[in-house]
């Protein structure tokens, strides 16, 4: 059995309707923007192809080549996804479960925003700790299934290459869950708080596998019936193109279902795992033995102490100065 409720799920998805409201117009500007430039690709591609007498080919090229400059924009953008949208979004899902009010509106979102500068002073300060969260979780659980493929049985390595990909699918979300932890918790050294976070969720990894794979599997479908969906208007979109087809009606509708889940459908998942975590973690403190395993099995997690220890020293320097300091003269 699944460790939350629907009910739940969407009761906080309806009171953040104005945070979903500027995700899903974040995320529509970004879908809308692949395929302009993409659109433009395919036409500079086919007036260059026509040229040589290679039209159509020229446009298809030229609609991928379009592609993958819209990719590379999408690339440069991703701190100010991760800060503003996604930050921003567990923020004020934090503040709900917590049982605080938060504003409606607009003004929804500048509370997030607030919420995030004052736990993160920059979007670099953030990236950088996701990125390591990411690759601790990724060792964890390729250790974790590493084990797996000493059992004994014919075809279980196809089986286990299978599972592991479904659990890094399921898992997907675990960054932003832990990101929540630090907000619930207020920490001022992030880095230590991220620490403690992972060693919770190592302890308590079996049940979030179950959870995380079952959500996965909803998101997954679901975000697949949206790309049967959006297929045939794809279709008729990219006949606006010059000399394209086949290919880029794929891509484009990958792109439109891609769109429609990061701002729609991957909340619920999202929601569904913090409230596991809280809900399963309370009480729990960090287990000595756990956090023993993960820095022998991760670089990535050691060299989160190291920022941790470094980033005590310098607060309790700044503490040791600000006492020193003298009054000032009345």
């Amino acid at each position: 059995m699944k460790d939350f409720s629907f009910k739940d799920v969407f009761d906080l998805m309806r009171k953040t309707a104005p945070f979903l409201i500027f995700r899903f117009l974040v995320y529509f500007a970004i879908t809308l923007c692949f395929v302009l430039i993409t659109g433009a690709g395919a036409g500079v591609g086919y007036g260059v192809g026509y040229i040589a007498n290679a039209a159509p080919m020229g446009g298809m090229w030229g609609g991928l080549v379009g592609f993958g400059v819209a990719s590379a924009i999408m690339y440069l953008i991703r701190e100010y996804l991760l800060y503003i949208v996604k930050a921003g979004h567990v923020a004020v899902l934090v503040t709900l479960i917590e049982g605080k009010e938060i504003p409606g509106g607009k003004g929804q979102v500048d509370y997030a925003r607030q919420m995030v500068q004052e736990r993160f002073a920059t979007s670099s300060l953030l990236f950088a700790l996701d990125q390591l969260i990411k690759g601790i979780l990724k060792t964890f659980n390729k250790t974790f299934m590493s084990v797996a493929t000493i059992i004994p049985i014919p075809g279980a390595k196809g089986l286990v290459k299978f599972f592991n990909t479904i659990l890094t699918l399921s898992l997907t979300y675990l960054d932003e869950v832990i990101l929540a932890y630090l907000i619930k918790t207020r920490t001022e050294n992030p880095w230590a708080s991220s620490r403690t976070a992972i060693i919770l969720y190592a302890q308590n990894y079996t049940k979030f596998l179950k959870n995380a794979v079952w959500l996965a599997v909803f998101v997954w479908v679901l975000t697949f019936m949206i790309f049967l969906l959006v297929l045939g208007p794809a279709a008729l979109l990219v006949k606006l193109f010059p000399g394209t087809g086949g290919p880029l009606t794929l891509i484009v509708a990958l792109v439109f279902a891609w769109g429609i889940k990061q701002a729609v459908i991957e909340p619920v998942a999202m929601i569904a795992l913090m409230l596991v975590f809280f809900k399963v973690t309370v009480g729990q403190t960090a287990d000595p033995e756990w956090e023993a395993r993960l820095e022998s099995i991760s670089i990535k997690f050691n060299e989160l102490k190291q920022k941790a220890l470094k980033t005590q020293q310098e607060q309790t320097a700044q503490s040791g100065d600000s006492q020193e300091q003298p009054p000032s003269p009345s």
